[in-house]
């Protein structure tokens, strides 16, 4: 009986092992309401991302990216990662005022915004 109640510990013990690994893999490097890690997502206008996980534009490379025929409010989620920063960008490529950074999601008017800048974060 003894060994019978300790094999059953020991998988109980086993499991637990696995499942808090897991947990902590998906925390570092996990997707984000559909936004992949390491990408910045815009989602369609006045959608939620919890309630509707489909971006309708995903950017992973640093760089300048415009963006068209955006207008209203979107969601933008920030998914990278090391500091990375998206800059909403007024003109294409210049005019950029404001950052969002790393795990945040902002939800913002895209009618003035011409394009985002991926960039990788100074100190």
């Amino acid at each position: 009986m003894r060994r019978l109640f300790r094999g059953a510990a020991a998988l109980a013990l086993a499991t637990v092992a696995v499942l808090t690994g897991t947990t902590q893999a998906q925390a570092e490097g996990s997707a984000w309401d559909g936004c992949p890690y390491g990408a910045v997502c815009i989602y369609p206008q006045n959608v939620t991302p919890a309630n509707s996980p489909y971006p309708s534009h995903i950017f992973y490379s640093y760089g300048f990216h415009p963006i068209y025929n955006q207008y209203g409010n979107h969601w933008i989620l920030n998914n990278q990662y090391d500091g990375a920063l998206v800059e909403l960008c007024k003109s294409i490529n210049t005019d950029c005022h404001e950052s969002i950074p790393p795990q945040e999601g902002w939800y913002v008017d895209l009618t003035p915004i011409n394009s985002l800048n991926l960039r990788e974060h100074y100190l």
